[in-house]
């Protein structure tokens, strides 16, 4: 199990170290690394949303992270490197629904960080934290249908793709299909996908 440190400040969103990671709040000093992020085309060329144009949707950004934590519908983290305090990326667990037990995983990563199983050690530890924390049965992930290496990643945490949804995004005209993906408690405690340390 990894070190799970809460910081009081934002209510139930943790601050979780991994062997070469630490998952932590959205601050406000974070802005410029998230609309650096969030404003390039090539990174979002799968997203469900075109690529920001306006510094001020990174601020809007910061302060949704911080109401999402504070009505307890979910925690959005970012991930930076342990060694030098590199921003990466962020993750979510996002929609916590306590009568269904469920949430919703979302991610994106800087493109220096690809192809280095940085997305899959951080999402490890924030499902380990969600499924002990908030009792979770079940986490819902999508991926558009092109993005092979964002369904790897799932697949690798013992995600299950269940089906497709067609012609569910349009962005800036253009038309795609989404993947969509489950993890079950059942299947986390029958593998060591999760399970497993991420120390």
């Amino acid at each position: 199990m990894a070190d799970v440190e809460v910081d009081d400040a934002f209510l139930r969103t943790p601050t979780l170290p991994t062997r070469r990671l630490r998952l932590r709040p959205v601050v406000a000093g974070d802005a410029d690394a998230i609309y650096d992020l969030l404003s390039d085309a090539h990174v979002l060329r799968y997203w469900d949303e075109p690529p920001w144009t306006d510094r001020t949707s990174a601020t809007r950004f910061v302060e949704r992270s911080d109401a999402l934590a504070r009505s307890g519908s979910g925690v959005r983290l970012v991930v930076e490197r342990r060694q030098d305090g590199r921003f990466l990326g962020w993750l979510s667990l996002a929609g916590w629904n306590p009568d269904f037990r469920s949430a919703s995983l979302g991610f994106v990563y800087t493109e220096e960080s690809w192809g280095r199983g940085h997305a899959t050690e951080a999402a490890r530890a924030l499902l380990e934290w969600g499924f002990a924390t908030w009792d979770l049965n079940r986490v819902q992930a999508e991926a558009d249908t092109r993005n092979v290496a964002c369904g790897r990643v799932l697949e690798k945490l013992g995600f299950v793709r269940e089906g497709t949804l067609r012609e569910d995004c349009v962005v800036n005209g253009v038309v795609s299909d989404s993947w969509v993906y489950g993890l079950l408690r059942r299947d986390v405690e029958a593998s060591s996908s999760i399970a497993k340390s991420s120390q």
